[in-house]
């Protein structure tokens, strides 16, 4: 794609890197075919070449993001499916978060968007608000018939006051800073990242993460200081914010990898994971953070990639489950992994099932779907039919937004929760 931006703008690294991405595209069009919204609306608008064509036009023109603009980005679930697809290597990843930063810093949106962004901002990446905003959700879901089902807003709140779990588990034993010791022989040392919506949401799912691997003789750290990745602000166009959350993440892990040491920083929620392996790039201009940055997203490693490495065995019989096996969009296409959790399934003694579509995301993506529960809404629906088709015992998935996704009629749980249960842990509780 021929690209005109002027030597004064070329001094800006960001429009550096975006002039780059840019001349990669080549038309061919191979992104629209798999490319959630686009299949679902046929606006080529709502596809990666439509927005590449928005995105560059903006940033040629130096020019503040138009109504039309945001209306097509905010519709991106950044499912990166289209990355997979592309044969030239589009880096659509960075283009489309820079043009994210760019429609937070130019455009003015209405004001009820305005505030349930910085609500969501507020309260998401920090467990405590969490918990406490999920509290306040279960006194006001009876009053939630009372405000119109039609509009923008009316819809967003019905789609989180659906989201929302009725109740609360008690929080997991992963919350607080702590070294966890490993049984027997130590083979490893690593840190955990223990999140944070998670932790709210599922805290039996670092409980498994930390059992299983101290079972395996792996010490894990989870480091003080440490928390929120920061992808769900920086999919929102808050670059600060996520570059501050970083920041708290690298400064804790440094601490740790300049101490006793780490052989790698699991990440169990595979959004994060893809935020925290690109942490590299995130910093790669600021030379006070960029080694440390750089270290840390070289450790970083999804659980099923470290478990498949050390040797994942289990100790219990077959269950006999049929398992569907949903590939998460961050970890199938933002890291590319896609092997290891079903062959760790296989090796525990499931029997894996591979719904048809798997490359299609399921709507959840972070905020998208409180943001745009329509589109979410009817990307659930496809993607659990397909589950069903399997005629499955369970579902299983490596990220915490699907999980709460998909939670229906069938069960739905994290791998390293069965992982840990054929390993000698407890029945996950979601299973019947």
């Amino acid at each position: 794609m021929q690209t005109n931006f002027t030597p004064e703008q070329l001094r800006d690294p960001e429009i550096q890197v975006a002039n780059r991405i840019l001349r990669t595209c080549v038309h061919c069009g191979f992104c629209t075919a798999t490319c959630p919204t686009f299949l679902l609306l046929g606006d080529e608008l709502d596809s990666p070449r439509g927005r590449i064509y928005l995105i560059k036009d903006m940033l040629e023109g130096s020019r503040a993001a138009t109504a039309e603009v945001v209306k097509h980005v905010d519709r991106c679930l950044s499912c990166l499916g289209c990355m997979t697809t592309c044969p030239s290597g589009v880096d659509y990843m960075h283009l489309v978060d820079h043009a994210r930063t760019h429609i937070e810093l130019t455009y003015v949106r209405p004001w009820h968007d305005r505030m349930l962004r910085t609500l969501l901002a507020m309260v998401l990446p920090h467990p405590a608000r969490m918990r406490l905003a999920l509290m306040a959700t279960a006194v006001a879901r009876p009053f939630a018939r009372l405000v119109p089902a039609r509009g923008t807003f009316g819809a967003r709140l019905g789609a989180m006051m659906r989201l929302a779990p009725r109740t609360l588990p008690p929080p997991g034993s992963v919350e607080r800073p702590a070294v966890h010791k490993a049984q027997g022989e130590r083979r490893g040392r690593v840190a955990l990242l223990a999140g944070c919506a998670q932790q709210v949401l599922s805290p039996s799912i670092n409980d498994a993460t930390v059992r299983l691997l101290t079972r395996m003789g792996i010490e894990v750290v989870v480091a003080r200081g440490a928390g929120c990745c920061g992808a769900l602000t920086h999919h929102m166009g808050k670059h600060d914010a996520a570059m501050i959350a970083a920041r708290t993440n690298i400064e804790a892990w440094s601490r740790e990898i300049e101490g006793a040491g780490l052989d790698a920083i699991l990440v169990n929620t595979s959004g994060c994971g893809t935020t925290v392996k690109d942490y590299g790039f995130l910093f790669r201009g600021e030379p006070k953070w960029r080694d440390r940055a750089a270290k840390v997203s070289e450790l970083a490693l999804d659980i099923s990639e470290y478990l498949d490495r050390i040797g994942y065995a289990p100790t219990r019989e077959k269950p006999g489950l049929r398992v569907a096996y949903h590939a998460a969009c961050s970890l199938q296409h933002g890291q590319r992994v896609t092997e290891a959790p079903k062959k760790l399934l296989r090796a525990a003694g499931f029997e894996v099932a591979e719904p048809a579509e798997a490359h299609l995301c399921c709507g959840s993506a972070g905020t998208y779907n409180m943001l745009q529960p329509e589109l979410s809404g009817r990307l659930r629906e496809r993607k659990l039919g397909n589950i069903a088709a399997t005629r499955p015992d369970c579902i299983a998935a490596g990220n915490i937004g699907c999980l709460t996704q998909l939670a229906g009629e069938i069960p739905a749980v994290h791998t390293v929760e069965l992982l840990d249960w054929m390993a000698g842990g407890p029945k996950p509780a979601a299973l019947p």
